[in-house]
């Protein structure tokens, strides 16, 4: 066993946090949960918090909300690398976003703070279509969605919270950035046919254009930062053709192959979670 490392996972009640936090405990670590219903509490809208949060920590895991992508997302990391490093973290361990430019400024950020670092670049999480804004389109039976043709190396969460724990505990991960995808690629219409034989459910993809995606959204009430990163993601991410690259960075890591999106399907079936009535969802 290794000697017990004091770590923060900030978002550590999110896709990937709580996930590291449970492996993390599991091995015997400190984990400080970074959020803004922990004690003490964290938020990225204050950056007040963040000193106190970061006292007596070695090692930081950083999931920025909504996305890295956003504006003001620099200014929040250049912010919390400073306070870091007057708090005394020797480790950060950043997660990104594979083929978002603003995300990789962000990066750059912890590349050159000075402090151990590892850059975790991860494609679209499979996980957000059973924990995100495509749960809700998979039970009414109906899913709508741009860039119909834009094959995706879905990631599962599960992946990244192992790579995660690997980077923030082993110093050969120092300095390394990893891109993380699944095996193969799927274009959402393939996703959501085996979600719907998965789950012996008539579930029709239909495509769509941006606007009317983005507008659509809008009428549902849909926060307009959200509208926005949607909007950016479809379009600077997944129309940006490098982005259906297949990497081997999890079995590089992890000595395995990453989940199968087949896999997850069946798994998260089991659960019921694309079962459930429409109503229950709230």
């Amino acid at each position: 066993m290794q000697n017990k490392q004091n770590i923060l996972v900030i978002g550590g009640t999110g896709k990937t946090g709580r996930k590291i936090v449970n492996k993390l405990n599991s091995l015997g670590h400190n984990v400080r949960i970074g959020s803004r219903s922990a004690t003490p509490a964290f938020s990225w809208d204050n950056p007040d918090t963040w000193q106190d949060v970061m006292q007596n920590i070695d090692k930081v895991y950083i999931t920025f909300q909504p996305d890295l992508a956003v504006p003001g997302a620099l200014e929040a990391i250049e912010t919390l690398v400073k306070k870091a490093k007057s708090c005394k973290v020797k480790k950060l361990v950043l997660l990104s976003g594979k083929g978002e430019r603003e995300a990789e400024l962000c990066e750059q950020v912890v590349i050159h703070s000075g402090l151990d670092y590892t850059i975790v670049r991860a494609s679209w999480f499979n996980q957000n279509f059973s924990e995100s804004f495509l749960i809700e389109p998979i039970l009414q039976g109906v899913v709508a969605l741009p860039q119909a043709e834009a094959k995706i190396p879905f990631i599962d969460t599960d992946d990244i919270a192992e790579v995660a724990v690997e980077a923030l505990l082993h110093n050969k991960h120092n300095g390394k950035t990893y891109q993380l995808t699944g095996t193969r690629t799927l274009t959402f219409k393939e996703a959501v046919t085996e979600i719907a034989l998965a789950t012996k459910r008539d579930i029709t993809f239909t495509p769509i254009a941006i606007s009317a995606y983005t507008q659509m959204l809008k009428q549902h009430g849909v926060p307009t930062d959200f509208v926005w990163l949607i909007e950016y993601l479809f379009t600077e991410v997944l129309g940006n053709p490098n982005n259906s690259e297949i990497t081997n960075d999890v079995e590089l890591v992890l000595g395995r192959k990453p989940k199968d999106f087949s896999d997850y399907v069946s798994e998260t079936a089991k659960t019921g979670v694309w079962n459930q009535q429409l109503q229950t969802h709230k």
